[in-house]
């Protein structure tokens, strides 16, 4: 048995070197709308990302993102995280499973995805990068229970950001108390619920001052933040710069009217 099994390793070891480009394989994510995947060198620079990550981040093909880090696309603050769980995978030589991060969709809403991320090895056995997916948390393994009522709050938050929203409501959705929606929510995501309202906000108010000419007060007015200055309090809470700094630093339209 032993050696039949090593025959059938010795045959896959010929079969993979055999293929011509086996980077061809990770085409295969592209055909998975909702999945991001992506790999990265040990300094942080991308080695490959697939056709969702080029879209979020805004690039036209992979091609625009070989070569840059995750500074060179998001906020510091957001950045930094990122940077910082892959330096934990690196330091670790070992995988990073079920880690809660907010992705934003393609109107800047956050949605909340498991991410996992494994480090990859030259033949000497160091780390020479890592790769890493993320996809929604509806469709992992997680089980079902309390974790659907909270998927009931994560949608209301998603669909009614805009407006005047308290603990209270969040936890009518869910039919639970509020002590009892702040700890299971913190303990399943990572976060409190007033932390993720505010992180939907800012992220869909990102995306208006990416995609739009709106003045920073209207902004504020339609992701649901009290005024001009809650929002830039907030928004630099959660990004490490103000709206008025991220507009001139991530918008396209901001940058070609300076150019005119």
């Amino acid at each position: 048995m032993a050696e039949k099994r090593s025959n059938v390793q010795q045959w896959r070891t010929r079969v993979f070197d055999s293929i011509q480009n086996p980077l061809a394989c990770l085409d295969l994510f592209d055909f998975l709308p909702q999945v991001y995947m992506y790999v990265k060198a040990v300094d942080g620079r991308y080695l490959h990302a697939n056709r969702v990550v080029c879209r979020v981040v805004g690039v036209d093909s992979e091609s625009d993102m070989v070569g840059r880090t995750d500074f060179d696309f998001f906020p510091p603050a957001i950045a930094t995280q990122y940077v910082e769980e892959d330096r934990r995978v690196v330091a670790s030589r070992e995988p990073l499973t079920d880690q809660i991060w907010l992705v934003p969709d393609s109107q800047g809403v956050p949605q909340i995805f498991s991410c996992n991320k494994i480090p990859l090895f030259n033949q000497q056995r160091k780390v020479v990068a890592l790769a890493g997916v993320k996809r929604p948390f509806e469709n992992t393994d997680a089980p079902a229970g309390g974790h659907n009522r909270l998927l009931k709050v994560v949608q209301f938050v998603t669909t009614h950001y805009s407006e005047e929203i308290v603990v209270a409501d969040l936890a009518k959705q869910a039919r639970i108390s509020q002590s009892q929606l702040h700890r299971e929510f913190t303990r399943l995501f990572g976060i409190t619920p007033n932390a993720y309202l505010r992180e939907v906000r800012v992220g869909v108010a990102r995306h208006l001052l990416e995609t739009t000419q709106l003045s920073i007060a209207l902004i504020a007015a339609d992701t649901g933040f009290y005024d001009q200055s809650h929002l830039t309090r907030q928004f630099k809470t959660s990004t490490g710069i103000t709206p008025t700094q991220y507009r001139r630093t991530y918008s396209p339209l901001c940058n070609a009217n300076s150019l005119a």
